[in-house]
């Protein structure tokens, strides 16, 4: 797979009260998208980020970080080869992004996720 950014997922109670903290004490100041459930605040500057989430829209469990790729259907393909626990299906979300969710072998739960292509 070729991964070209991975962002840390943290799971919080609400968006509004943990975004000044992100936002303005750590200097993540950009909100890029806020679905509401998930936003994403980066330093132009330096191009740090991080997605705050209360709880994911469509998949069963939340994933600890998403890993950014261009080509999503064969990241599936591979996980699926390699026997690895698909913990959301492959799919195009209502926001537009392409993804799956795949639980590695620590347990933890990663978000493979790209745009789709044209």
């Amino acid at each position: 797979m070729n991964v070209h950014g991975i962002i840390a997922n943290l799971r919080v109670g609400n968006i509004e009260e943990s975004k000044s903290f992100y936002a303005d004490f750590l200097g993540l100041r950009s909100e890029e998208f806020n679905l509401g459930w998930v936003a994403r605040f980066t330093n132009e500057d330096s191009a740090a980020s991080v997605q705050l989430v209360t709880r994911d829209e469509t998949s069963p469990e939340d994933s600890v970080i998403s890993v950014l790729t261009e080509d999503v259907d064969e990241a599936y393909e591979e996980a699926r080869r390699l026997g690895y626990d698909i913990v959301h299906p492959l799919t195009t979300e209502e926001w537009g992004v392409h993804r799956f969710l795949v639980r590695a072998p620590d347990g933890n739960v990663v978000n493979i996720v790209g745009h789709p292509k044209p």
